[in-house]
């Protein structure tokens, strides 16, 4: 965790630094190009958590894992299949997720691995992606899953995931997980609701990155969902929801 990165505010400034036990060792300049270390280290007790990182683009995958294809009958696809959720959906750790003004429908929690860009990525391939990758986060894919095929002439996508809050990120990014041992879990008022092995997915970060590069051009600080598997469910309003990972941390944000 000694290399873990996050953003913050304090005292009225927003910051990025590294970890180093209780407290952030502030760095200046650009987290993904070669930022220097400024000699200043606050206590991580006074910080208030950024999002870790500014996408310009969040891309999320859905039916990526096998166990949730089998469960749910799905095809295994042939390619990734993505949407994209507004950069406008991003929260912080420990920010609320409002529950959405236009809409009245089940509102549910996707606890996610999310891969964070770290060089520009045009046409790579599946051997260059890791080079391409910053590091890791937890994510929170939050959808309106109700909203998707209420108009059978066009399924709403963008909508259903895109809702103010909708993409909490955090707490920090971690250069390395371990996909062949960690879990995602997630908790919704300290229930454990899902588990699951992200050694089972069906395009790993890294062929992600290949794959979704020949389509669209990735920029540093750009993020990717890798998508959810068994578990996701409604939640009600005034819920905790945690998703923690190994070797990352634990994302907790309350909806509404």
């Amino acid at each position: 965790m000694s290399q873990a990165w996050m953003r913050f505010e304090h005292g009225g400034r927003s910051g990025f630094g590294r970890l180093d036990g209780d407290a952030v060792q502030v760095f200046r300049g650009d987290m993904f190009a070669a930022p220097e270390p400024t000699g200043e280290r606050l206590p991580r007790t006074e910080l208030r958590p950024l999002p870790p990182c500014r996408p310009g683009q969040i891309l999320g995958l859905w039916n990526n894992f096998h166990a949730a294809a089998q469960k749910n009958g799905w095809n295994v696809p042939a390619e990734p299949l993505y949407f994209l959720k507004s950069p406008s959906s991003l929260a912080a750790d420990g920010a609320p997720i409002p529950v959405p003004r236009a809409h009245d429908g089940r509102v549910f929690y996707e606890g996610e691995l999310a891969v964070v860009i770290g060089r520009l990525a045009r046409g790579v391939s599946v051997a260059e992606g890791p080079a391409h990758i910053f590091g890791y986060t937890c994510a929170n894919d939050v959808s309106a899953v109700e909203l998707l095929q209420r108009d059978p002439s066009f399924p709403q996508w963008t909508r259903a995931k895109s809702f103010d809050g909708f993409c909490p990120l955090g707490p920090v990014i971690v250069p390395d997980v371990d996909l062949a041992r960690a879990h995602v879990r997630t908790r919704v008022g300290g229930r454990e609701r899902q588990n699951y092995p992200l050694a089972d997915m069906i395009f790993p970060p890294a062929e992600l990155v290949a794959r979704l590069s020949q389509d669209i051009t990735l920029h540093p600080g750009d993020v990717i969902l890798c998508g959810t598997s068994l578990g996701a469910l409604p939640m009600k309003a005034g819920s905790e929801v945690e998703v923690e990972i190994d070797g990352i941390g634990t994302l907790r944000n309350v909806y509404g």
